[in-house]
Formats: C-alpha cells, sequence, structure tokens
C-alpha cells in the first residue's frame, strides 16, 4: 500500500514537469546521472545534438558557397590522378586554360550539392541515441564525424549523385571533360583511358564536405570560443 502511494506520488510530480525535467528527475533517482560531470544524461545529449547541428550548419555554410570549395586548398578538387597524363599533355600543346576551367567548373558543381547535406545530417542527428551521444563525447575529436560517414554516406551518395551530374551539365564539366578528352586524343600518340567523372566528382565532394566538419567539430570540442550556447558551454566545458 505504502509503494503504491509512493508510485503515485512520483507520478503526480513527474506529469507537472517538462518531458527533459522528467527524465532528468527518473535518471537522478535511478542513480543514472553523470556524477562526475554534474549532467545528466538528456543534458549531455542535446548538448551534443546541438554541438553537431551547429557544426553540420556551419560546414554546409562553408561549402555551399561560391568557392566553397575551389578557394579552400584542403578540399579543392583537382585533377584526377588517372587524367594526369592528360592533364600534363594538354598543358603541354597551349589548353593549360581550358583544364584550368575544367577543375573550376568541377569544383562548382560540388558547391552546389553541398547544401543537400543539411537534412541529411540533421536526420541522422534526429536519430541519435543516448549510447551514441555517450560514445561520441567521449571519443576522438572527429568522433561524431566518423559516425556521420558511417550514417550519412550512403544517403549523401545517393542525394549528391543527380545534383552534381546536374551541376556539371550545367557548369559544362561533362562537355568540357569530353572537350578535353578529345583534344587529348588528338595529339599524335596519346591515348586516355574511360573515366567516370561524375563518381570521381562526387566522392570528392563528399571528401571535402567531411573533411570541414571534422575541423567544425574540433572547434567545438577544443575551443570555447566557439561555444556559442549556454549548453553547449556546460556540456563541453564539464565533460573536456
Amino acid at each position: 500500500m505504502i509503494l503504491r502511494i509512493v508510485i503515485a506520488t512520483m507520478v503526480v510530480l513527474l506529469t507537472a514537469l517538462p518531458a527533459s525535467a522528467q527524465f532528468d528527475q527518473i535518471m537522478k533517482g535511478l542513480g543514472l546521472g553523470t556524477k562526475d560531470a554534474g549532467l545528466s544524461d538528456v543534458k549531455i545529449a542535446s548538448g551534443l545534438k546541438e554541438a553537431l547541428k551547429i557544426g553540420t550548419e556551419n560546414t554546409v555554410n562553408l561549402t555551399g558557397n561560391l568557392d566553397g570549395y575551389f578557394k579552400n586548398e584542403a578540399i579543392k578538387i583537382l585533377m584526377p590522378e588517372k587524367l594526369k597524363t592528360l592533364e600534363k599533355g594538354l598543358r603541354a600543346v597551349g589548353y593549360g586554360p581550358n583544364v584550368d576551367e575544367f577543375i573550376l567548373s568541377m569544383n562548382r558543381a560540388a558547391e552546389q550539392a553541398a547544401p543537400a547535406a543539411k537534412k541529411i545530417f540533421w536526420d541522422a542527428i534526429g536519430e541519435m541515441t543516448f549510447e551514441d551521444a555517450k560514445k561520441i563525447l567521449s571519443g576522438s575529436n572527429t568522433a561524431a564525424t566518423d559516425y556521420f560517414k558511417g550514417k550519412t554516406t550512403d544517403s549523401l551518395t545517393t542525394a549528391f549523385k543527380p545534383i552534381v551530374e546536374n551541376s556539371m551539365n550545367e557548369v559544362g564539366v561533362t562537355r568540357q571533360y569530353n572537350e578535353l578528352v578529345g583534344k587529348f586524343q588528338a595529339i599524335p600518340f596519346m591515348k586516355s583511358e574511360s573515366f567516370d567523372i561524375n563518381q570521381y566528382v562526387v566522392g570528392k565532394s563528399l571528401s571535402g564536405l567531411f573533411y570541414v566538419l571534422g575541423q567544425e567539430e574540433q572547434k567545438i570540442r577544443t575551443n570555447p570560443a566557439a561555444r556559442v550556447t549556454d549548453l553547449l558551454k556546460e556540456v563541453f566545458g564539464k565533460t573536456k
């Protein structure tokens, strides 16, 4: 009888609190809060998700604008290694400007595709469990980026492919590539192998996106100035 009264009292008290506060109270009552950090699991998860939303939004803003790829030497899309002979041959006979224009157009295609990543990243954040959050928070400085790679690469590839292909047609990548191959093959004794330029640009677009995301994640983890909300300051200030 006494047990029933206690349980009923707890239910009444908890229903008067917001959902997050209810979870906090339950966790504290069960002794499952993160005692060392003085933070509940729900606050840790909320802080991490907030950090990831900010980090992914910054990433998309940085890569999805004009020159987001082209003027970032760390992620700029260059001629594929398999086409280095083609590039060298074309530059040797005066087609350097054409090669440069082609390289620019690949980067423009990546910049147009980048904004599509935001929804996919945020969907992955929404699916994150408390266990995922704790592992990421206590992991390496790029643990969240690694999590995103595992969770979103397939979806991002599917989303990026048509955008990149359309962009490459619009900005002339495909046309320029075919023209460059034609010019190269017109050079005596020169032969070029077939190459999927669309797949290459999609792959490089994603590599660049994850690179920038990793940089943004490290800022939030290691630089207090990058923790732009009170929740981020509290969670990352106490756990790192």
